[in-house]
């Protein structure tokens, strides 16, 4: 069975590792269960966009940092 390539949509694995986080700490602070941030993290399944808004407060970062730029 052929697998489609996975479609990065967000970046928030990425910005977690510049602000030397985890996905433990993520999870802890949104109370989410550890698995929901790490399947947001590998792009398995994306945050409804509150709570991607709520992610970019945590983190300090304007909500669009947190998304892969569609632009060419």
């Amino acid at each position: 069975m052929h697998r489609m390539p996975k479609t990065r949509i967000n970046r928030i694995k990425l910005v977690l590792a510049e602000q030397e986080k985890t996905n433990r700490d993520l999870a802890r602070e949104l109370g989410k269960a550890e698995s929901t941030v790490s399947r947001w993290c590998t792009n398995d399944a994306q945050p409804s966009l509150e709570m991607l808004y709520e992610i970019s407060v945590l983190l300090k970062v304007d909500i669009r940092e947190l998304l892969v730029s569609t632009a060419p």
